[in-house]
């Protein structure tokens, strides 16, 4: 939001330097990010008319012009493009300084000048450099230029958080000055003016809720060709809006003072009575910046016999638009709601100042006060008759202000400190807010503008800023605390940060949503939450895996010339509900990413690469905390961003021999590795997390006092059967009596078939109540044999 000083100070007054000021909106939380000031030294510039302009007899871009001071006739030579023959235009006098420049009399090219006339830039007024600063033609000859602009002045710019909506006009932010310096806003005059026709057009609401209120007004024989006064002129611009026309400037002015955005149509070009609709699908309107947009029922329009001529809460239409030829005018000056404006304007590429404000929230109660502005100004500068203000409302869809109840000892509680009783009252009623005692605090009711006070916190929050942050004591708390043992049954997170970095990865952290091309990718945009009013286009769509954000982060280490990069995230996904009307379905996983050698470059080993089994370790590792059993099992069915002969499910295996699928490792997809621009192989995980955390309270028992008997066997099986399959056929053939089941030896080539493996396995077998003979352990591996061979094809190798 910018602003110039001297308007701040026409609506509230204060004996506060300009540095003070600066300094007490940043501390009341209205952050001051730039303060420029405007016209502090020019003395000596003076209002001078260009009388006649002749060629410069030895320079082709050099004009000689006589000026008029208003006292005298000055001969001026000038460089600028626009200098012609009656422009009215900033003149600096010989001894006057402009900038670092000292005006002497001097010989340009051989001809005299005895001045020089300036641009906007190099009087430190604006940023146009392109010519001489235009004046009106009617702009006194002779009068000190700041004078006439009513400099002195400063352009503040302030950094508005998103809940301060108010605070995007001049009026609204000199409540809380008033506040601050113990001071008054300045009445305002907002006397309704008279009707002097029956000019009117019929206004009918038709999206409910989303608008409504719609108020309006026919002001008729306008001269729209009236220049916009400098006053006026220069506020517009030291706010940061170029001045256009009158009327446009008009609403511009409305908006910037008191909040409220607002339109002027030529109401002869308009067909028929206002309606405000629903946009249709495939509805195509054209805006005022030229452009065709095609519309849906996500945007509100406002009709003339149901005509889309404008795009509601964002910008007018080019059909419709004032111009200088306009004769009539219909004024329009609606509230519409924020959740119907959130998002609308930046899915066409927009961003205009009456959306930035209707989507943060305005004051309901201003549209007919905001006509009744513009109305007086426009009849006192370009004349006209105004017919009566029409307006439609929907009473029931009107926010209405709640009293909120601030108790004194709550106050005193929460700040550390007592507040005066007058002070509260002083600061609360300089707000704009109603005030009525009660035996043991106030009841507070908010103005309609002021949707940020809701609960007692934020009436707390008011007296706090405005009392000031640096005078509040800093308290150390007292009181007892609750301890809370940690459970035995959980792993923290932080453990296991801490202990994946123990395993040399690095912690990320991304954004919680990407990119929807990024998810296409991966084919992870099923059932991916798209984003009512994304921060970019980037960013449109909720994660539904942390695996794409952590690969991008990988490629940007490896793009950095890092050549070995292991990182790790915990975050949540999101998915769609599977029930509509649902809140999104959210799950926090844990998921890690390497790439390049297994470890750091030394002299004591030969380097390779990490790969599967690296990362299955730390896996594995992983689960050690909190005892899970866990199972890596080839895809049931194959996940397209996974390597299909280099991947695995990850099953956590519950006591009571139940199994969970909780996610999955492996080596990228070729295909997916090039769409990536990654050079070198990339092995990934992502697990649930909970299932990891999850740990059962540990329980001592004895050990048997019987010994244990281990068999070796050798088997030989297709290379398509895993280890895992295997694994979990001799546990259900062996029985209770297994202990314990080694992989101790994988041999492929002389004297196995091709196609075929010899997996080498020992078998540890001991019971609680007695020794073991030869005929149990026998038993127990013919059993084994057996149900090796139905379910696999196993051939016990001798």
């Amino acid at each position: 939001m910018k602003f110039p000083e001297n308007w701040l100070r026409q609506h509230v007054r204060t004996d506060a330097t300009r540095e003070q000021l600066s300094a007490t909106l940043t501390a009341i939380g209205l952050e001051v990010e730039e303060m420029e000031a405007l016209g502090d030294n020019l003395d000596g510039v003076i209002v001078a008319r260009i009388v006649e302009c002749a060629k410069h007899p030895e320079a082709d871009k050099l004009q000689v012009c006589k000026v008029d001071t208003g006292s005298e006739m000055l001969q001026i030579v000038c460089g600028a493009p626009n200098a012609r023959p009656g422009l009215v235009a900033p003149l600096a006098t010989i001894g006057t300084q402009v900038g670092t420049l000292v005006i002497k009399a001097a010989k340009l090219r051989g001809v005299d000048s005895n001045g020089m006339l300036c641009s906007a830039k190099e009087l430190g007024l604006d940023a146009d450099a392109s010519g001489l600063l235009e004046l009106p033609d009617d702009a006194p000859i002779g009068t000190p230029l700041a004078d006439y602009l009513g400099l002195p002045d400063a352009r503040f710019e302030l950094k508005l958080t998103p809940n301060r909506a108010d605070c995007f006009s001049v009026r609204g932010i000199a409540y809380d000055v008033a506040a601050a310096f113990g001071s008054e806003v300045v009445p305002f005059d907002a006397t309704p003016m008279p009707a002097l026709n029956d000019a009117a057009l019929k206004i009918t609401l038709g999206a409910g809720s989303d608008v409504p209120r719609f108020v309006g007004r026919v002001i008729e024989g306008v001269d729209a060709t009236k220049r916009t006064p400098i006053w006026m002129a220069e506020r517009l611009r030291r706010s940061g809006i170029r001045p256009i026309s009158l009327l446009v400037d008009v609403t511009q002015y409305v908006m910037l003072e008191i909040g409220q955005p607002m339109h002027a149509f030529d109401r002869d070009l308009l067909k028929g009575d206002i309606g405000v609709r629903r946009a249709r699908a495939n509805e195509s309107l054209k805006l005022l910046d030229g452009r065709d947009v095609a519309l849906d029922d996500q945007f509100l329009v406002v009709t003339d016999n149901d005509r889309a001529v404008a795009l509601g809460g964002i910008m007018g239409g080019a059909d419709t638009k004032v111009t200088d030829a306009t004769r009539n005018v219909f004024l329009e000056a609606a509230h519409w709601v924020p959740s119907a404006i959130i998002g609308r304007g930046r899915r066409l590429g927009l961003h205009t100042d009456a959306g930035h404000r209707f989507e943060r929230g305005v004051d309901p109660e201003l549209p007919r006060q905001a006509i009744e502005i513009a109305t007086r100004l426009i009849v006192e500068i370009a004349g006209g008759a105004p017919g009566p203000v029409t307006e439609a409302v929907l009473p029931e869809h009107l926010p209405q202000p709640k009293p909120v109840t601030l108790r004194r000892a709550r106050l005193a509680r929460v700040l550390g400190m007592q507040v005066a009783d007058a002070d509260v009252e002083r600061i609360l009623r300089a707000l704009g807010l109603d005030v009525a005692k009660s035996n043991d605090g106030w009841t507070v009711t908010p103005p309609t503008r002021r949707f940020d006070l809701a609960i007692e916190e934020d009436l707390i929050e008011e007296i706090a800023r405005i009392v000031g942050y640096d005078n509040i004591p800093a308290t150390l708390p007292g009181g007892g605390t609750r301890l809370a043992a940690p459970t035995e049954t959980r792993v923290e997170a932080s453990t296991v940060r801490r202990h994946l970095a123990s395993r040399d990865y690095l912690e990320a952290v991304n954004y919680a949503f990407v990119d929807e091309a990024l998810l296409t990718k991966w084919h992870a945009m099923e059932l991916a939450v798209r984003l009512a009013n994304p921060l970019s286009a980037e960013l449109g769509v909720m994660r539904t895996a942390l695996l794409p954000g952590l690969v991008s982060a990988l490629g940007r280490n490896l793009a950095r010339q890092q050549k070995r990069v292991r990182l790790f995230e915990l975050g949540k996904i999101f998915m769609q509900p599977f029930k509509a009307g649902d809140a999104p379905i959210e799950a926090t996983f844990v998921a890690g990413v390497a790439c390049g050698p297994v470890a750091d470059e030394h002299w004591g080993g030969k380097a390779r690469d990490v790969d599967f089994h690296d990362l299955k370790g730390d896996i594995e590792s992983l689960a050690a905390l909190s005892g899970a059993k866990l199972e890596f099992r080839r895809p049931a069915e194959h996940t397209p961003s996974l390597h299909p002969g280099r991947s695995a499910d990850v099953y956590r295996r519950n006591d009571d021999g139940t199994e969970v699928r909780i996610g999955e490792i492996g080596q990228l997809h070729p295909a997916l590795q090039r769409a990536l621009d990654l050079e070198h192989p990339v092995v990934v995980f992502e697990l649930l997390l909970g299932p990891l955390l999850s740990r059962p309270i540990a329980r001592a028992r004895p050990l048997s006092k019987y010994p244990s008997v281990r068999r070796d066997l050798a088997f030989v099986v297709p290379e398509t059967v895993s280890w895992a399959d295997l694994r979990a056929t001799v546990e259900a053939a062996a029985g209770a009596s297994l202990r314990d089941l080694v992989l101790f030896d994988r041999y492929a080539g002389a004297g196995v078939e091709s196609g075929f493996k010899s997996l080498a396995m020992g078998l540890i077998l001991q019971d609680e109540s007695r020794t073991l003979t030869d005929r149990d352990v026998d038993a127990v591996v013919t059993d084994v044999v057996s149900a090796l061979q139905h379910s696999h094809h196993a051939a016990l190798r001798v």
